[in-house]
């Protein structure tokens, strides 16, 4: 009787959203800032189906990892159950768009996601050996899910250079705000960080979206909105900066990062 009992607790008390959502916050923002960009300036019957694709994949990752570190314990526990559902329904809607895809969408376009592989395959690795917070892990990550603003680009036949530009005006805004955030957090908690790396990210990344500006691949109204992300960086980092909690931070960032895909998005349309 108190054996039942206690299964009937555990059933109770497992968390089902953390187990069938990314618990990252800036995650959501890693796959839906590129892909709302291209969906809005790049829109096309296959860009559905390549959003389909990358979704189910985002989602399946959380329960995936689940079920992997619990297979890899040799444990059989309620969440596990749990884990394999939303892995199967999850990968039943990265499959409906992989299908859907493989259909409608050139095979030239698949380029970008050939590309990044080996860094999903190194994503399944580190989730698997509880790694995924790591620096190096979240940094492929980021370049790994927005090159689906590439392949939704090539889809609909833009050039290959315009769209690798694309991509790398959103790998530059991930990767120095992945950079930004670490260390803002750890000066917030009082630990050793570092200000020079996240702000050399965001000069370089300046720097990237100012030359493809120059050369007609991005806008300059995106330009200006790295410049104020560097700001942001900067005085973030500074003596002057007003102390806040992580979960606002958290939430400036997507703000930055939704405001950095309408730069994209409204310079493309607007011409400036």
């Amino acid at each position: 009787m108190s054996a039942h009992v206690s299964a009937i607790q555990i059933n109770r008390n497992i968390k089902v959203k953390t187990i069938a959502l990314p618990v990252e916050h800036g995650s959501w923002g890693f796959v839906f800032e590129p892909l709302t960009a291209a969906l809005l300036i790049a829109f096309s019957v296959s860009a559905v189906w390549i959003s389909l694709l990358v979704v189910g994949a985002f989602l399946m990752r959380q329960p995936l990892k689940v079920l992997l570190t619990d297979w890899q314990a040799k444990r059989n526990l309620p969440q596990t159950a749990v884990a394999l559902k939303f892995t199967l329904f999850y990968g039943a809607i990265f499959l409906f768009g992989l299908a859907g895809s493989l259909f409608f969408v050139k095979s030239e376009s698949f380029l970008p996601f050939l590309f990044i592989l080996p860094l999903a395959a190194y994503q399944i690795y580190c989730d698997a050996s509880r790694q995924s917070r790591q620096l190096l892990p979240e940094l492929t990550g980021a370049i790994a899910i927005s090159s689906s603003v590439a392949v939704i680009a090539l889809a609909d036949n833009w050039t290959l250079g315009a769209a690798l530009a694309l991509w790398s005006i959103f790998v530059a805004r991930l990767i120095s705000s992945i950079l930004y955030v670490r260390n803002r957090l750890r000066l917030e908690k009082g630990k050793e960080f570092s200000n020079f790396i996240p702000i050399s990210a965001h000069i370089f990344a300046l720097l990237l979206v100012g030359i493809l500006a120059f050369n007609g691949l991005s806008s300059g109204l995106t330009v200006l909105m790295f410049a104020v992300l560097l700001g942001r960086s900067a005085i973030g980092l500074s003596p002057y900066r007003k102390k806040v909690k992580a979960m606002k931070i958290g939430v400036w960032e997507v703000v930055y990062g939704t405001l950095t895909a309408l730069s994209v998005v409204t310079g493309y349309y607007l011409k400036i």
